[in-house]
């Protein structure tokens, strides 16, 4: 890496708000150090859709890397739990639902730290969201703030006065604005995925917390939803 050269550490997921979070990252200026995390989810899809935007935007390379989560369960993603369906998570007050993967932020970005740091990347982009999503608490605006004060103490570069930026440039619209990011952005939303729980056949249930905002946040935002659900 020569000093010219800006990289930044973006955690893409292959859902909808990973894809725009690297594309502020591209716009920003940086060179993208793709990161994605084969973690034993339910299902491979979303990391395919990963593999699709990572090459749609150019990044300068692109980790898949392997933790099996599966083995701490704890979460319908990583357990024989049975997604929700009933719209609970999207609710106010409907409480973390059990879609929610223990501590799976803190872990991610912690890993995001340790490559940025090698590379001597100083930008580390995540694209959590604190209005329209399903509760978690690692989306949180004082997550982020707190993890990188944790990335100032925890590092090499950190002590030595060089601090990371953990940049969170979706965290305060809603899945609206998401969306008509995604459009200024030029981008093919039809390349992300956001379901919890696909069909047999491939499909967005329709029905899963994820499916319901990414529904809602096309239709509030009127524009057409490239997404195919099954119900």
């Amino acid at each position: 890496m020569t000093s010219a050269t800006s990289y930044a550490v973006v955690l893409v997921s292959g859902g909808l708000d990973s894809m725009v979070s690297a594309a502020r990252a591209r716009e920003d200026g940086h060179q993208i150090l793709a990161l994605s995390i084969d973690y034993n989810q339910r299902h491979q899809v979303e990391l395919a859709a990963a593999r699709r935007i990572v090459a749609a935007l150019g990044a300068a390379r692109h980790i898949v890397l392997p933790l099996d989560l599966s083995a701490f369960g704890g979460s319908a993603l990583t357990a024989d739990i049975d997604v929700p369906k009933d719209g609970a998570g999207t609710r106010d007050g409907g409480g973390i639902p059990v879609t929610y993967v223990p501590a799976r932020n803190t872990i991610f970005l912690s890993l995001a730290l340790g490559w940025a740091e090698a590379m001597g990347a100083r930008d580390l982009y995540i694209g959590v969201n604190a209005l329209d999503y399903s509760g978690y608490p690692d989306c949180r605006p004082e997550f982020i703030a707190a993890f990188e004060h944790l990335a100032e103490l925890a590092t090499k570069a950190g002590v030595e006065g060089v601090p990371f930026r953990i940049q969170a440039p979706l965290q305060h619209m809603t899945k609206a604005d998401i969306v008509r990011e995604a459009a200024r952005l030029g981008l093919d939303a039809g390349l992300s995925w956001s379901c919890y729980d696909p069909t047999p056949e491939g499909l967005h249930c329709g029905q899963c917390d994820s499916c319901r905002l990414r529904s809602k946040g096309f239709e509030d935002a009127g524009l057409p939803d490239p997404t195919i659900y099954a119900a």
